[in-house]
Formats: C-alpha cells, sequence, structure tokens
C-alpha cells in the first residue's frame, strides 16, 4: 500500500494594493483556505510639493519598506480607470506603475482586479460606495481598523485576491 503524504497546509500572506500618487493603500491579510485574516493595513503619501520623480521614488521606498517587513507571498493591485483629464490619467499612471514593480522586484506574482470586481467580490455589488466596502472589511476582518478609504480599498483587493487567486494561478500556470 502506498501512503501519499499529506502536505500541510500554509497560509498565504497577501499583500492588496489601491495605487494613487497622492496616496497608496496597502493591506496585508493571511488566507487559508476559506479563512482569512488580518495582519496589518496603511498609506503611503509622497509629499504633494515634491517634484514628480521624488514622489514616484518615496512611493517606490515606502513599498519596499512594507515588502520587506510584512513579506507577503502575493500582491494584487486594483486596476484604475481612466480619468476624463489626460494629464491625471498619464501621472496615475506613472504611480500605478511603480505600485507593480515594486512587489514584482521582490519576484511576487501580481494580480490585477478591476474596481467593480473587487466591490463585488467583497459587498456583493460592483456599484458599492466606499462606507459600504469598509463596513464590509469590518466584518470580513474583524481585527481590521483601517484608518482610510485607501487602506480599506487595499484589503478588499487582498480579499479580493485570496477568493479569486485558484483560479488566477491556474491562468498563469496554463500560460
Amino acid at each position: 500500500m502506498t501512503v501519499t503524504p499529506i502536505r500541510s497546509r500554509r497560509a498565504v500572506r497577501i499583500l492588496g494594493l489601491d495605487p494613487g500618487l497622492r496616496r497608496t493603500g496597502w493591506g496585508v491579510i493571511e488566507a487559508e483556505g476559506p479563512r482569512l485574516r488580518y495582519v496589518d493595513c496603511g498609506a503611503i503619501l509622497p509629499p504633494e510639493d515634491a517634484p514628480m520623480g521624488q514622489r514616484l521614488a518615496e512611493l517606490h521606498h515606502g513599498l519596499m519598506a512594507v515588502l520587506d517587513r510584512y513579506l507577503p507571498d502575493e500582491a494584487a493591485v486594483e486596476e484604475t480607470f481612466v480619468n476624463m483629464n489626460p494629464s491625471s490619467t498619464l501621472k496615475l499612471g506613472q504611480a500605478r506603475g511603480v505600485v507593480l514593480l515594486a512587489p514584482a522586484l521582490k519576484g511576487l506574482s501580481v494580480a490585477e482586479y478591476a474596481p467593480t470586481l473587487v466591490k463585488k467580490s467583497v459587498v456583493g455589488a460592483g456599484r458599492a460606495e466606499k462606507a459600504q466596502i469598509r463596513m464590509m472589511i469590518g466584518i470580513l476582518l474583524p481585527q481590521a481598523a483601517p484608518k482610510s478609504e485607501d487602506a480599506a480599498d487595499a484589503l478588499a483587493v487582498a480579499v479580493t485576491h485570496a477568493h479569486h487567486r485558484s483560479a488566477v494561478t491556474q491562468v498563469r500556470d496554463a500560460l
């Protein structure tokens, strides 16, 4: 009789990111099967009066500090919507590039999720308001007390990834 060893399950640490040039929210959770556990959250606030290059550098340094402190296994980023102002869209795209780059430099896979999917995954409706997201984060992660909407949104991205990560991994492995 051949006995196949049972692999012990380990919680996966997920970093959720809500990109922005003024404020980039981050949230760290652990997922073990359907169970979620809050680790920490916050926001990176580059100086608004600094030149663009310095703001992006501050964002990068802040993200690398979060990555070094919490050592996530995977990262997830909320996709950004296209703004009516091309200049604002371009600046947000530059910040988003930094947000995608930092975890990739650490060798992490980085999943991306549309804002409507994040809202639907957490609240159940793709057009949910920020207050509804924050309320559901409090229910899903009772220990969490995000101090900003950006941190709450980042936790929502992490929760979304926890719910959808097996599908993302299967697609990535198929490629």
